[in-house]
This record gives C-alpha cells, structure tokens and sequence, in this order.
C-alpha cells in the first residue's frame, strides 16, 4: 500500500470547464494552471488536447510553465488520442497521460456495441500505446462505479499488468453510496494481485450529492489520489471538491492522511476560478461559500461570541477567508447585537441594549439584513431620546 499522502489530482481545466458558459482561453487556463501549481496540486489535468486546437494549444503552453506539478492531458482508448496528448505533454517536465474506456454493462453495451472481452482486450491495448510514449500513465475505467466488481479487479490487474501506473476507479455518475464506493476501493486492494504497482485514484461526481464522502470512503480504503476540482466544478452537478477533500483529511487527523495544499490559498483561488469561468459559487458552498463562516442565530452568535470552537471548526484564517462574520438579521440576538455596536464604537450597557433591541427588532422585520448605516441611526435616535428623557 502507498504511504498515507493523498496526492491531489486537479481536473478543473478539464472536467470542470464542462460545465456550460465556463469556456476558457488559454491565456485564462495558463493563469489558473499556475495557481494551481501553487496551491500544491500534485497533477494538473489541463485538458483533451484532441478535442479541439484551442485545447490542444492550452496544453501545450501549460506544459511549458509548470515547473513542479505533473501536467496530465486526456484521452479516450484511441490512438490517435493518446498520440496528440503526447505531443501537446512534449514540453512537460512531468507528463502523464490519461485514457481509459467505459467498463459497466451500461457503457460496454449501450455506449459501444461490445462485450466485456472485447473491452478488456481495448484496455490493455490503449495502456501499452500510453506507454509506448511516457512512463506515466493512468487509465480510467469509466462508471466504474456501476461495474461489476469481479469484472472490474480482472480489468485493472490487466492493464497494471500492461504498464499503468495510476488506476482511476470514477464513479461517473454519482450513483454510490460512500460504504459501497468504498467497499469497491477495498475490493481491488484486496483481489487485484498486483494493485501495489499502481496508485488507486477517486474521481467521483456529486449527482446525488456524495461526491466528497465517497472520496473519503476510497482513501479510507487505500485510494490514494483523489481527482477532484476547484470549487467542485464539473459535468452536471460537479465534482468532488477540492477544498472540501483537503480540509476533511486536515480537521480529521486521526485518520493520518495528509495533502501537499497550502490551505490558506484555498478561498483566494476559489474566487479567481469563479471569477474567470463566471461562475459564481453558492453561498452555502463548504469552506469558500460567502456564509461559511457567518452567524445569524441569535444562539449561534452567542455562542460563536464567548468560544469561536462552538461553532466553528475551522479558524477562517486557515483557509484564506475573509474572517468570521457576525450578521444581523431579526433571528440574532442581544449578544449580536451588543457585540456590533462596540465595534461601531458605542458603548452600551445591558439596560441600554434591552431599548435598542426592541427598536433593532422592528428594523430586523423589515430587512433581510441590518446593515451597520442602520445600527448608526438608531444609536442616534437612542441618544436623542436619552437626551429628551
């Protein structure tokens, strides 16, 4: 098994500009792909060179500037694919090339007309054109996810055993419960004779959600590459999240995994790829959503106020953030509220922010969010009344 290092496969210049209305220029993919690199990424997909010129040119002058990250370039189990990821990694330090063919029932019947013989035999045969090319070579078994398992170990110990040295287990379709997608991982380290001369890798997608947990379950499982994106952008309802992934194996140490990303890139990056693919992140978004670090109940803020740990997991600071945000809304509470009103330089006592409260609550009922313009006014017409009485 390798050692307990999860090397971070970043595939948001290929999978994550899937997504519609996220088209890149080169130019934009060389900027991220530097980022990238600076985060900590261990390999950078940047792109399916055969897919168009445009591709093919952006992986080509990735492959020139990235100095310390392996530069990866997709194919499909064609030839000529593999041959013009070859040529646009020519330039890298560290190459690698990605190909593989959909291994389920559902891809090897509906997709390409075939049978599972025919398929294995396709396998082997696009590793060893791989190869042929570079020493490093990951295949992917497409919807592995709903491949049989039995079926699956016999595909992957072939083309291990034809020169692959990363093996990606995707769950294309996010169809796996965690507990299943990881007992698939243990399945393969367990009947794959020669699984210890490959990397097992995750490549999950989110369509129900679990994207991020079934990554876990694979490490947990003895995966040790998870390919996943910047803001878990991606095909349909996305990927696994980088951030979320990196941050899960950092909070959680007892599970002795450790990553190579500097955490406190994490939110900087996060808005230069939503700013360059126009692609504005959720809110809610784990660890680089706007509100993943605000409080507006009134117990919560209480509480966050006399211990940050009661509500907070992560220091924001840690991963880049802006800092924590207390924000006001008709849900928050007195402590909130006290607390505002001292950074905007007022000094009340209890009595005092009794009155103010009820006032601020009338305001509350009317905005969805009571700015500090508004906190201002009504210290002003507290002092008047104060004064008047």
């Amino acid at each position: 098994m390798p050692d307990n290092k999860v090397y971070i496969f970043d595939t948001t210049l290929r999978d994550g500009e899937q997504v519609p209305g996220c088209k890149l220029n080169t130019k934009e993919k060389i900027e991220i792909a530097l980022a990238l690199e600076e985060l900590g990424v261990d390999i950078i997909e940047a792109g399916f060179p055969i897919s168009s010129p445009g591709d093919f040119q952006s992986v080509d002058e990735i492959a020139k500037v990235i100095k310390n990250a392996v530069v990866c370039g997709l194919s499909r189990a064609v030839q000529k694919d593999i041959e013009v990821a070859a040529e646009a990694l020519r330039n890298a330090k560290r190459s690698r090339i990605h190909t593989g063919i959909g291994t389920s029932d559902f891809h090897i019947k509906g997709k390409f007309n075939s049978n599972r013989e025919e398929i294995l035999q396709r396998a082997i045969q696009c590793v060893k054109w791989a190869r042929n090319l570079t020493a490093d070579v990951e295949f992917y078994a497409e919807d592995a996810g709903r491949t049989d398992n039995e079926y699956l170990a016999r595909v992957i110990e072939a083309v291990i055993a034809a020169g692959a040295t990363t093996v990606n287990i995707p769950d294309t379709t996010g169809y796996c419960l965690p507990y299943q997608y990881g007992e698939k991982i243990a399945y393969l380290m367990n009947k794959v004779p020669n699984i210890d001369k490959a990397v097992i890798s995750c490549h999950c997608h989110n369509d129900l959600g679990l994207a991020t947990a079934n990554s876990i379950a694979g490490v947990m499982n003895g995966a040790r590459q998870v390919e996943c994106t910047i803001n878990g952008l991606g095909e349909r309802a996305g990927n696994t999240s980088l951030e979320e992934v990196v941050m899960i194996i950092k909070q959680h140490h007892a599970l002795g995994y450790y990553t190579n990303i500097k955490a406190q890139q994490l939110n900087p990056l996060s808005r230069l790829v939503s700013d360059t693919m126009r692609m504005p992140v959720q809110p809610n978004k784990a660890i680089v959503g706007s509100n993943a670090f605000s409080h507006s109940s009134g117990i919560h803020q209480d509480g966050f106020l006399k211990d940050a740990l009661t509500y907070e997991i992560i220091n924001p600071d840690e991963v880049g953030a802006d800092g924590s945000k207390i924000i006001l809304t008709a849900r928050s509470g007195r402590s909130a509220l006290a607390h505002r009103f001292h950074k905007l330089g007022f000094q009340y006592n209890r009595n005092d922010i009794d009155v103010l409260y009820e006032q601020f609550l009338k305001v509350a009922d009317r905005k969805k969010e009571v700015a500090d313009e508004d906190l201002k006014a009504l210290a002003g017409e507290y002092q008047v009344t104060a004064i008047v009485a």
